[in-house]
């Protein structure tokens, strides 16, 4: 696949893979704009990024969406460690999940909350204003994270969500291969990794389920 370098190649791409309609164009529009008042502020993403910013954070959140399979409406999805909203509030506009982030740091929830009302998501999409620890688990059928956490402890901390069937969509820059391989071989038999198509360097982790316990499948028979 092309590394997509423009936010035009973004927007051609993202109208004709993802089926993105000019509404929720102009609404990833707006986010971008939130983004950029909101970093007078806190800082919420790298300033360098700025000025590739359908590249560097709408395209990086909308590609995992290539790895998800079919999506419905009203399914699940846990975004860990929101910040800026990314991937979550990119996702939640295009796709029909239930989108819970989880973000503990009291400005970020704020700001993430205001984004959810201006951009008009609020029946489908929801910030949990605490740790990942704290917050009463329920069947994730999706769950991403962008630089939350090495890859050993975001699979601890996430585990209690997943199902035999959760699509794990984790970017992981040009470290995936090797954060990997800092896994239990059960838990790397769950992932693979692709390809990134915002940087040639990058990959993600996707993966389906978790590991199987052998002697509750045999004894189960």
């Amino acid at each position: 696949m092309a590394i997509l370098e423009s936010r035009e190649q973004v927007e051609q791409w993202l109208a004709a893979t993802l089926n993105v309609s000019r509404e929720t164009l102009a609404k990833l529009e707006r986010l971008e704009q939130l983004v950029r008042e909101e970093a007078d502020r806190q800082n919420l993403i790298a300033r360098s990024t700025f000025d590739t910013f359908w590249q560097r954070h709408i395209a990086d959140s909308a590609q995992l969406l290539l790895h998800s399979g079919p999506v419905a409406e009203g399914q699940p999805w846990l975004d860990l460690g929101s910040g800026a909203g990314f991937p979550g509030l990119v996702v939640a506009l295009i796709a029909p999940v239930d989108m819970v982030m989880v973000e503990s740091r009291r400005r970020r929830i704020d700001f993430l909350d205001h984004c959810i009302a201006e951009l008009g998501i609020a029946s489908h999409t929801r910030t949990a204003g605490k740790r990942i620890e704290m917050l009463e688990s329920f069947p994730a059928d999706y769950i991403s994270a962008r630089a939350f956490a090495p890859l050993d402890r975001l699979i601890e901390l996430a585990t209690g969500f997943s199902t035999d069937n959760t699509v794990w969509l984790l970017p992981k820059g040009r470290n995936a291969a090797k954060e990997l391989e800092s896994l239990s071989r059960k838990w790397q038999s769950v992932f693979h990794v692709e390809q990134s198509l915002t940087d040639a360097d990058a990959h993600i982790l996707v993966g389906r389920g978790r590991p199987r316990d052998r002697h509750r499948s045999r004894s189960s028979k």
